[in-house]
């Protein structure tokens, strides 16, 4: 008897659950197309959770990891999705393994080599999503005393800035080396015009 009665409940919740879910995924849908009102909502929240760090004096730690989740995210960003280091280091290794001499390597050798677009690791609107839930997240761990660990701040900033300087370095110099751009700078081609 008891089972008969639990089965109901559970396709119940279970039901429920697909209803938020793909109301969930409905909203996402909806807010695709408008990139700068997305971002200016995050950088809203963000600001919100700032506030909260600054006003009450406290969660510093939950910052500190916040920052550095974001900077991670950020990295992933601005690098490829086939990273010609990698690449180049994988056809060495086959070279030096009797493989064959015959690969080319996956970047354009020269001016006449097509053209293949930057594909980034992390597409914007998942760059996007993971940001905006990381920061909701960060602001709710602001209301719980457990995440209020005592540190001392100066040195967690010190160290973050230090951090940022070093991999933002190390990411250019890899984009100098391997001549990329992540981003779209200057006039857009137009064709079929004249």
């Amino acid at each position: 008897m008891m089972e008969e009665e639990s089965t109901p409940l559970i396709q119940n919740i279970s039901d429920r659950f697909v209803v938020v879910r793909r109301t969930y995924q409905s909203i996402l849908d909806r807010w695709t197309p408008y990139t700068v009102q997305r971002w200016c909502a995050t950088g809203g929240i963000f600001l919100l959770f700032m506030l909260r760090i600054l006003l009450a004096q406290g969660w510093y730690i939950v910052c500190y990891a916040h920052a550095i989740y974001l900077l991670n995210l950020f990295l992933a960003f601005l690098q490829p999705r086939f990273d010609p280091s990698l690449q180049e280091d994988i056809l060495a290794d086959e070279i030096e393994g009797g493989g064959d001499d015959n690969n080319v390597s996956p970047l354009p050798s020269s001016k006449d080599d097509e053209f293949r677009p930057f594909v980034r690791r992390l597409p914007e609107w998942q760059f996007w999503l993971s940001s905006t839930r990381a920061t909701i997240i960060a602001l709710l761990c602001t209301t719980s005393e457990a995440f209020d660990v005592p540190v001392y701040w100066p040195i967690l900033l010190v160290y973050f800035f230090t951090l940022f300087a070093l991999t933002m370095r190390r990411q250019i110099q890899h984009m100098i080396k391997y001549k990329y751009l992540p981003f779209d700078i200057g006039r857009k081609a137009r064709y079929g015009t004249k």
